[in-house]
C-alpha cells in the first residue's frame, strides 16, 4: 500500500460481513464506506466516486446486477463481485456487465484484499501508466496517461479498467495474434483458470462500444486457435 489511501465503497446488506469487510479494509490502510441500497450507491457516486466498488448481488431493491449496469453508464472504477451465487453463469453475467473480478461467499479476507489490491494495480499502475502516450487508429485516439478512448466523432468511450487495460495491450502489439492465456497474463497478472472466459467477455463488450457491426469485428479480431488480434495501424504520439 501507498500512503494513499484508497476508497473503497462496499455494497452489502448484511451487517455483519459488511462490518467484518470495512474493519479489515481499514486495517489494511484502506478508506472504507458501506451502503445498503442502490439509492446510496448513487448518492455515494454523486458525493465522492470511489477507487473501487466491492459490490454484492442479493440486496433489497434493485440487486447487485442493476447496479453495476447503471454504474458502468457513467463510471469507469473497478468492481469486485462479493456474493453468494457462485454459478458459473452468474460470473459471467457480472464480467459481462463491467465487473473486474468476482468472489464468491463464504470467502477470506485476506483473499479479498489481495483481490482489491491487484485490481487497484491493474487499474492505476498499469507498465504504460506514467507514460503520456496517445494511441491513434482509424480515427480513434487512447490516452495511455488519462486513460480515456475518444471515437472518430471526438466523443468519448467510457471503458472500465479491465477493457482500457486490454484494449492498449492489443493496441500496444497491434498485428501480433495474442492468445487468451497472455492477455490474462499480461491485464491480469495471474495464470489463466479452467474454464476461465474473462478476455473473451471483455473482448466481447469492447466489441459492442468500438466495432461497426460486433457481429462481422473489424477491429478486433478472432484467430481461430491462436487468440485475438488488433487489425488496423496504430500510430504511437509521445507527448
Amino acid at each position: 500500500m501507498t500512503s494513499e489511501r484508497k476508497q473503497i465503497l462496499l455494497v452489502e446488506d448484511d451487517e455483519d460481513i459488511a462490518e467484518m469487510v470495512t474493519n479489515a479494509l481499514g486495517a489494511a490502510g484502506y478508506c472504507a464506506s458501506a451502503v445498503m441500497t442502490s439509492d446510496a450507491v448513487r448518492a455515494q457516486l454523486a458525493a465522492a466516486p470511489p477507487d473501487l466498488i466491492v459490490l454484492d448481488v442479493m440486496l433489497p431493491g434493485d440487486n447487485g446486477f442493476d447496479i453495476i449496469d447503471q454504474v458502468r453508464t457513467t463510471h469507469s472504477m473497478p468492481i469486485i463481485m462479493l456474493t453468494a451465487l457462485a454459478e458459473v453463469g452468474d460470473k459471467v453475467n457480472a464480467l459481462k456487465l463491467g465487473a473486474d473480478d468476482y468472489l464468491a461467499k463464504p470467502f477470506n479476507t485476506q483473499e479479498l484484499l489481495a483481490r482489491i489490491e491487484a485490481v487497484l494495480r491493474r487499474a492505476q499502475q498499469f507498465p504504460t501508466h506514467n507514460r503520456d502516450v496517445l494511441l491513434e487508429f482509424d480515427g480513434w485516439q487512447l490516452d495511455t496517461l488519462s486513460r480515456r478512448l475518444v471515437d472518430p466523432n471526438g466523443s468519448l468511450v467510457l471503458l472500465t479498467s479491465a477493457e482500457f487495460d486490454l484494449v492498449r495491450v492489443l493496441c500496444e502489439q497491434a498485428g501480433q495474434v495474442l492468445s487468451r492465456d497472455k492477455l490474462v497474463l499480461i491485464t491480469q497478472q495471474r495464470q489463466v483458470e479452467p474454464y476461465d472466459r474473462s478476455i473473451d467477455t471483455l473482448i466481447s463488450r469492447i466489441r459492442q462500444k468500438i466495432e461497426h457491426d460486433p457481429a462481422r469485428p473489424e477491429i478486433i479480431k478472432t484467430v481461430r486457435n491462436g487468440g485475438y488480434v488488433f487489425a488496423l495501424k496504430v500510430q504511437e504520439v509521445i507527448r
